[in-house]
């Protein structure tokens, strides 16, 4: 059986309010002020996903039980999404280094690029090099 969608937009304001144990005027707040933005449907009403009430929860309980207030608790989400996108991307790096020894440079975004061997960066890739040479496992 395929697993759903948890990206999906399928749940309407009140739905999503009932599976998170809120108040829908505490999803629309939450909407204003950025902490949980939902899609919108043409007519504009709310659609959320499996993955907003999962985070809706998170934030009742950071909210509740640790006590942190709504602009602690929006750090804490765009911290936990950049913790994430980095570990995809160092996910990425180590699929193409896996087993050889690779030159990595920074592009003038900060961003890490793997430089073919032989291969000079160019001024748009950044001048700051590292060789990099898989630990003998033992």
């Amino acid at each position: 059986m395929d697993q759903p969608d948890v990206d999906e937009p399928v749940f309407p304001i009140s739905a999503a309010a009932e599976l998170a144990d809120m108040h829908a005027q505490t999803l629309r707040q939450y909407d204003r002020i950025g902490l949980v933005v939902p899609q919108r449907r043409a007519g504009g009403g709310r659609r959320y996903s499996l993955r907003d009430v999962a985070v809706l929860r998170h934030v009742q309980q950071l909210s509740q039980e640790e006590g942190i207030n709504l602009a602690g608790i929006a750090r804490i989400l765009a911290l936990q999404t950049q913790v994430q996108s980095l570990e995809a991307e160092l996910e990425k790096l180590r699929a193409r280094a896996a087993g050889d020894t690779r030159v990595f440079a920074s592009d003038q975004g900060g961003r890490v690029v793997i430089m073919e061997r032989g291969r000079r960066a160019a001024r748009s890739e950044g001048r700051s090099l590292v060789l990099w040479r898989p630990r003998s496992r033992t």
